[in-house]
């Protein structure tokens, strides 16, 4: 089995880990929740600076706490594509300088890739082909997965990501940064039946709807007339019964389409990863419809849930065992399809 150090600063989380197979043998993670939270949302600039400042230290604690010494690597991989393009540059540099000065392989790793190769990390993995629900702060996505590499992008949002939409709801709640805990927790208590809110779907030109993929906006503009029309009553918010309702049909919506795919597509295990996979109502209503499909079900381990680099480093094993490896010209791209993942190992780089 390989083991790599991978580096993962896609976004607003320094992550650091060393992984042999999949098997973690140290990680570690600098959360910059508490520093954006004062702006509601992550500043680009601030995230950039805040990895130059952690990612070392992170490394140097990584590498002691595993007892791995650089040269019994079998390569270093970072984090290049989708994210912030600044944020994605710190570890990108440092993975492939490093990579450099010690002579191993560089590997570069798509971030949807990792969160799908979280699945892996549980103590009982899902044998492919299966279906995974991605729900994270900045994808929602329906893919089918055939194997390390093969992944078939089934449904996705064509607005907000559900992540981004607890965000912007628990900002029209007046609640904390991230708004997915903060609404869950707001939440608890609440009457999820209260308010009847609407579960969008996306039209096709030719008539019709899509029927694996996802639509927020609708919901978020159906919360913002709630709360006004609420508002105007000159009465305390029932914030409870808003947030239980909002998180409620958002759960819904998520587990109903994905177990339809997962039906239709004739793929008996549904598998749930990313940040938003540790809602407690979306994992609840998810184990009772698998029951009630004849679905299996499997979860990302929670402590991988959130953006990490013990997921980068299994995706990277993954391909070093497939003899594949970056070159160190690849760069970084805010954005990159998913189904191009693979293009990462190809050479000339794709950017």
């Amino acid at each position: 089995m390989p083991t790599v150090l991978a580096l993962e600063t896609s976004c607003d989380e320094s992550a650091a880990a060393v992984v042999r197979g999949t098997t973690v043998l140290a990680d570690a993670v600098a959360s910059q929740v508490a520093e954006h939270a004062r702006w509601g949302g992550v500043v680009p600039e601030i995230a950039s600076r805040r990895h130059v400042e952690a990612l070392p230290g992170l490394i140097e604690q990584v590498m002691a706490v595993s007892g791995v010494a650089m040269d019994e690597l079998d390569g270093i991989a970072a984090t290049v594509a989708p994210g912030l393009a600044g944020a994605l540059l710190v570890a990108s540099v440092t993975g492939r300088t490093l990579a450099r000065l010690h002579g191993k392989p560089f590997v570069g790793i798509h971030h949807l890739e990792g969160h799908l190769c979280s699945a892996q990390l549980d103590a009982t993995p899902p044998a492919p082909p299966y279906l995974v629900l991605l729900v994270s702060g900045g994808h929602t996505e329906l893919v089918r997965v055939d194997g390390p590499g093969g992944y078939t992008r089934l449904g996705r949002s064509h607005d907000d990501a559900a992540g981004e939409a607890f965000d912007k709801v628990a900002r029209l709640l007046g609640l904390g940064y991230p708004g997915g805990p903060a609404l869950a927790a707001a939440a608890v208590g609440g009457d999820p039946q209260r308010f009847d809110l609407p579960k969008g779907r996306v039209s096709k030109p030719g008539g019709g709807f899509y029927p694996y993929d996802f639509s927020f906006s609708g919901l978020k503009t159906a919360m913002l007339r709630q709360v006004k029309a609420l508002e105007r009553e000159a009465a305390p918010l029932p914030v409870a019964d808003l947030a239980a309702s909002f998180e409620h049909v958002v759960a819904e919506v998520l587990v109903e389409r994905s177990c339809r795919c997962a039906r239709e597509q004739n793929l008996g295990t549904l598998v749930l990863v990313g940040g938003v996979a540790a809602n407690l109502r979306l994992r609840a209503l998810l184990e009772q419809a698998c029951q009630q499909h004849g679905l299996q079900w499997r979860l990302a381990p929670l402590a991988y849930c959130t953006d990490n680099a013990a997921m980068i480093g299994v995706a990277a094993c993954q391909w070093l065992s497939r003899q594949a490896s970056s070159v160190c010209q690849l760069g970084v791209a805010a954005r990159w399809p998913l189904e191009e993942a693979a293009a990462l190992q190809r050479d000339p780089a794709p950017f």
